[in-house]
């Protein structure tokens, strides 16, 4: 029995008392992947990003190791939640325009201190200051600094089009907008090089593309290094007593720690490990997060045909922002229908061995993603289900 038929069935003995549509993570392997984490961070903390878990029951668990401090957040409103829940160091890692957001942080002095917000514009500024509604609370303010690599003077762009702080003076001069101005602290940095992190440099059937990626790679990873060391000397000028910088990403954990300048890493996807982390040369995870669906057709020989299973995962439309049928292994989706909304065929040999109710087994392509589908994770330990816990949704969250 191959590894991957062993966990197949340890997953089916767990879940047998349960209905698909359903989702587990394994948590032995979150474990395995979370000491891997701290393993390639080599000594500095991760901060965890909680829009790849969306779950407070795993944010807590992982809080817990030796290794990880802080969350990175994705909204205000959830920024607020985690803080009110307890968690007293909390990372927005995008601006905000959520004006009651703002005048509930500026008027909570237990808030204010949990809660750093993500700023690259004075015009950022203007809009939390108008929305203070008399709350006088210091608001704490992070800097965040574009990480793409420009060449050929800078008509062409590698990287996510994120802030328009790129150079160290510019991020200097916003620092110095921040001080000059009454109500907020510059507390940190932020810089996450998403096209380091973020892509895959080992795709499938593809040499030379990957060839391409690992050069693009180790040209953008010498420029960043030198750059963001450039910007933390700018901003330290201006604010000695900045708390923390903090880089990086799933896919760049050991190489952003080796920079001196960074002081903190982001990760959060390299718990689960979803489909889209499978590409890299660098590290190998395992599959923790996965979703089942039952089988409710038998169309003929070599086809079954599942509930549902159509969650596509943001970013470029494309076959790798799917879902992959992983358990049994051999299935694949029709070219004709692919994943769908209401029913899902699947082709192989191994759907004439599936019966009417048995589970397919799913990974996501992204991470935190699969959580706004389910309102529970089941926590698999060996061939048993642990505890059910509530994802974001189940708790009646949806912040995007």
């Amino acid at each position: 029995m191959t590894a991957r038929a062993a966990d197949r069935a340890r997953y089916d003995r767990a879940t047998a008392h349960l209905d698909a549509p359903l989702a587990i993570v394994d948590l032995e392997a979150f474990d395995a992947n979370a000491a891997d984490l701290v393993r390639r961070a080599g000594g500095k903390p991760i901060r965890v990003a909680s829009k790849s878990v969306r779950c407070r029951t795993l944010l807590e668990r992982v809080l817990a190791r030796e290794g990880f401090a802080g969350i990175m957040s994705f909204t205000l409103a959830e920024s607020l939640w985690l803080a009110r829940s307890g968690f007293d160091d909390v990372l927005l890692a995008y601006p905000s325009a959520d004006r009651a957001a703002y005048a509930e942080l500026a008027g909570d002095p237990k808030l204010a201190a949990a809660v750093t917000v993500m700023v690259d514009d004075v015009a950022q500024l203007d809009l939390i200051d108008a929305s203070r509604g008399g709350g006088r609370e210091v608001v704490r303010v992070c800097l965040e600094l574009d990480t793409s690599l420009k060449l050929l003077g800078g008509r062409v762009r590698v990287g996510a089009r994120r802030s328009p702080l790129h150079s160290p003076a510019q991020v200097a001069d916003v620092a110095r907008a921040v001080v000059r101005r009454p109500g907020f602290e510059v507390v940190g940095i932020m810089a996450y090089e998403g096209h380091v992190a973020g892509v895959g440099d080992s795709l499938a059937g593809r040499p030379l593309r990957s060839r391409a990626i690992r050069l693009m790679q180790a040209a953008a990873k010498r420029e960043l290094a030198q750059r963001r060391a450039e910007v933390v000397r700018a901003v330290r000028a201006v604010v000695p007593g900045l708390e923390f910088v903090n880089g990086g990403g799933t896919g760049s954990v050991q190489h952003t720690a080796a920079e001196d300048a960074v002081t903190e890493i982001a990760a959060g996807s390299g718990l689960y490990v979803p489909r889209l982390f499978d590409n890299y040369t660098s590290f190998s995870g395992r599959p923790a997060a996965l979703f089942a669906m039952p089988v409710v057709r038998r169309p003929g020989v070599g086809v079954v045909t599942v509930l549902g299973g159509g969650y596509p995962a943001s970013g470029a439309a494309g076959a790798d922002r799917s879902p992959v049928p992983y358990l049994p292994e051999g299935l694949r989706y029709d070219p004709q229908e692919g994943a769908g909304e209401v029913q899902t065929p699947l082709l192989g040999s191994p759907a004439d061995d599936l019966l009417i109710g048995d589970k397919v087994w799913f990974r996501h392509a992204k991470a935190g993603e699969l959580c706004e589908r389910f309102d529970a994770l089941h926590l698999v330990e060996g061939d048993t289900v642990t505890a059910t816990v509530p994802t974001y949704r189940g708790e009646g969250h949806t912040f995007l």
